[in-house]
C-alpha cells in the first residue's frame, strides 16, 4: 500500500505544484532611485504552507512555485496581508 501511495504522490505532486503556480499573481514592477519592486499574491492554499512572520530565502520562495528572474529578495512582511509577499532588487547601474 505504501509503495502505491508513493507512486501516486510522485505523479500528482508536479500537477499540484503546477496548479499552485498558475494561481500565483505577480504585480507590475515599480521603482525608486535605488530598487525595483514587485509584489506576489499567493492563493490561500499556498499561504498555509509558508512559515509565518519571517522572510523567505530565494530557495524557499522558489520551492513554493514563485517564479522570478535572479536577484529578487523577499524584503518585507505586511502583517495585515500575509498573502502578499514584497520583493525588491537593486537597479542595475548604467555605465
Amino acid at each position: 500500500f505504501l509503495r502505491e501511495k508513493r507512486q501516486v504522490v510522485k505523479k500528482i505532486g508536479p500537477i499540484i505544484k503546477l496548479m499552485q503556480t498558475q494561481q500565483i499573481k505577480y504585480s507590475e514592477k515599480y521603482f525608486d532611485c535605488v530598487y525595483e519592486y514587485r509584489h506576489v499574491i499567493l492563493p490561500p492554499n499556498l499561504l498555509k504552507l509558508i512559515p509565518p512572520n519571517r522572510l523567505l530565502t530565494e530557495a524557499e520562495w522558489r520551492s513554493y512555485g514563485i517564479q522570478q528572474s535572479k536577484g529578487w529578495i523577499h524584503y518585507s512582511i505586511h502583517p495585515p496581508e500575509p498573502h502578499i509577499l514584497l520583493f525588491r532588487r537593486e537597479l542595475k547601474k548604467k555605465l
